[in-house]
C-alpha cells in the first residue's frame, strides 16, 4: 500500500471514531453545561485551564518528539516507549502538586476551586500512560487509537448520565476527565503487548537523548498553553465564573471538528518525517499539500459556524448561554489559525528547529497576557477571544516572516494556500 493510501486509510480511522466520539462528547457537555449553569461550568473550565498549565512540565516535550524518535530508531521502540513513560509518571506527581499549590494560593479560601482544582488533576498521571499513544501514530495504527478512545469515551458517558440523572455535585464531574484517560491508556497498553511491541524498559541513557531533544519544546508548549488556556483564567480573576463559562462554551463549539484536523495532521507527520530523509522535494510537497487541506476546509468550517453561531448556542446550551454565540463568531476564526500553527510544528520537527520554538511562542503568550489585559476589562469575554484570534494570527503567520530561520515554512504555506493543488491532490488520491 502507498503511502497515500496508508494515511488516507489512517485518518479515515480516526475522522470516523472522533466523529461518534465527538457526538457522545456534545451531547454530554451540553446536558452538563446546562445542568451545572454557566457558573459551576465555568469553574471546572477554570480548573481544565490550569491543568492544562502544567502538561508542558509533565511532557517534558516528549510529546513532541516521540514519533520523530520511533521512526528513526525502531530498533529501540521499547526502551523509549518505557523511558518516555515513566519520566511522564514522575512527572505528573510533581505536576498535580503545583495544581493544588497554584489553586490554593491564588484562589485562597476558596474551598470549592481548590478541591475542583485538586481532583480534576488528577487526569495527569493516567495522561502520562497516553504517550503511548504516539508509537500507534508512528506505525500508522491509530484505528487502536481511535477505537480504545471510543469505546472509554462511550463509558465515561454512562458515567456522567448517572451523574446528572442523580444530581451529583460539581466534584463529581471534576474527576471524569481522569476516568477517559485511565480508560484509554489501560487499553492502549493492552494492546500494545497484543501486537508485538517490544518490553517496556527504563534507560537513563535513553531518558538524557530523548529529554536533550524535547527540552526545546517544554518552554515552547507552556508558552502554547499561556495563550491556549490565560483568557479562561483571566476571565475568572477578571470578572466571574460566568464570563469564563460563556467562552468555554463558544471554544467547545469551535473545536467541535478539531479532530479532523488532528487526524489529517498526526496521519501525516510520520509520513512527512520519512521523506524528508529520502526525498526533499517530494517532502516540501507533502508538506505544501497538508497546508492546502488545513488551510481550505478551516476556511470552510469558519464560515459555516460563524453564520450559525446564534442557532448553534440556542439549540445546543439554551437561553442562560445566550452571551456565547457572539464569542463563537469571532474564537472560530482564531482555532483557523491555530491549526497552521500545529502543521508549521511538524515542519520544524522535520527540519530539527525546535530551538526556535521559544521564540515563537513566547512571543505569542506575551502578546496574548497584553491583549487580554487590555480588552477584557472593555468587551468580557468577546475580548478575550479578539486578544487570542489577533495572537494566532500573529504568531502562525506574520513570525514565520520575521524570524528568518523559519521563513521556508511560510514558503510552503503560501504555496498551499493554491487551490489548484489541492485540487490536484484530491485527483491523485481518486485515481488510486
Amino acid at each position: 500500500m502507498s503511502s497515500g493510501n496508508k494515511v488516507v486509510k489512517n485518518a479515515a480511522w480516526i475522522v470516523v471514531c472522533h466523529v461518534a466520539q465527538a457526538l457522545i462528547n456534545l451531547i454530554m457537555n451540553m446536558l452538563t453545561a446546562r445542568y451545572l449553569g454557566p457558573s459551576n461550568y465555568g469553574l471546572i473550565s477554570y480548573a481544565a485551564s490550569i491543568v492544562a498549565f502544567v502538561v508542558p512540565i509533565m511532557q517534558l516535550g516528549l510529546n513532541a518528539v516521540l514519533v520523530q524518535e520511533l521512526v528513526n530508531h525502531p530498533e529501540k521502540e521499547g526502551q523509549t516507549m518505557g523511558t518516555a513513560i515513566l519520566l511522564n509518571v514522575a512527572a505528573s506527581l510533581v505536576s498535580s502538586v503545583l495544581v493544588v499549590l497554584f489553586a490554593a494560593t491564588v484562589n485562597y479560601g476558596e474551598r470549592d476551586t481548590i478541591i475542583v482544582c485538586g481532583l480534576y488533576s488528577l487526569n495527569l498521571m493516567f495522561q502520562a500512560v497516553q504517550m503511548i499513544r504516539y508509537w500507534y501514530q508512528a506505525k500508522l495504527l491509530s484505528k487502536y487509537t481511535s477505537v480504545v478512545s471510543l469505546i472509554a469515551y462511550t463509558l465515561v458517558a454512562v458515567y456522567r448520565a448517572v451523574l446528572l440523572i442523580t444530581q451529583k455535585s460539581i466534584y463529581w464531574f471534576a474527576i471524569s476527565q481522569a476516568l477517559d484517560y485511565m480508560l484509554i491508556g489501560f487499553g492502549l497498553v493492552v494492546i500494545y503487548r497484543k501486537l508485538g511491541g517490544q518490553k517496556f524498559s527504563f534507560s537513563w541513557k535513553r531518558g538524557k537523548e530523548l529529554l536533550s531533544v524535547g527540552r526545546y519544546y517544554i518552554v515552547s508548549a507552556m508558552m502554547v498553553t499561556v495563550f491556549a488556556q490565560t483568557d479562561k483564567i483571566m476571565l475568572k480573576l477578571m470578572i466571574h465564573e460566568e464570563a469564563t463559562g460563556f467562552y468555554s462554551v463558544a471554544v467547545t463549539c469551535a473545536g467541535m471538528t478539531s479532530f479532523v484536523f488532528a487526524a489529517i495532521i498526526d496521519s501525516c507527520r510520520p509520513v512527512i518525517v520519512k521523506s524528508k530523509l529520502v526525498d526533499q522535494k517530494a517532502y516540501e510537497h507533502k508538506m505544501s499539500v497538508l497546508y492546502s487541506i488545513v488551510i481550505f476546509v478551516s476556511l470552510a468550517q469558519s464560515v459555516v459556524i460563524s453564520l450559525l453561531a446564534e442557532p448553534i448556542i440556542q439549540v445546543l446550551y439554551g437561553d442562560a448561554y445566550g452571551a456565547a454565540a457572539q464569542v463563537l463568531g469571532c474564537v472560530v476564526w482564531y482555532t483557523t489559525f491555530s491549526y497552521l500553527g500545529a502543521v508549521r510544528d511538524v515542519w520544524i520537527l522535520s527540519e530539527n528547529k525546535g530551538r526556535y520554538l521559544w521564540i515563537i511562542n513566547l512571543t505569542g503568550a506575551s502578546a496574548n497576557v497584553i491583549l487580554n489585559l487590555c480588552l477584557i476589562p472593555v468587551w468580557g469575554a468577546l475580548g478575550a477571544a479578539v486578544a487570542s484570534l489577533i495572537t494566532q494570527f500573529f504568531t502562525n503567520v506574520v513570525l514565520g516572516f520575521i524570524i528568518k530561520p523559519i521563513r521556508e515554512n511560510n514558503r510552503l504555506m503560501l504555496r498551499g494556500c493554491d487551490p489548484r493543488l489541492l485540487w490536484s491532490y484530491g485527483r491523485s488520491m481518486i485515481r488510486k
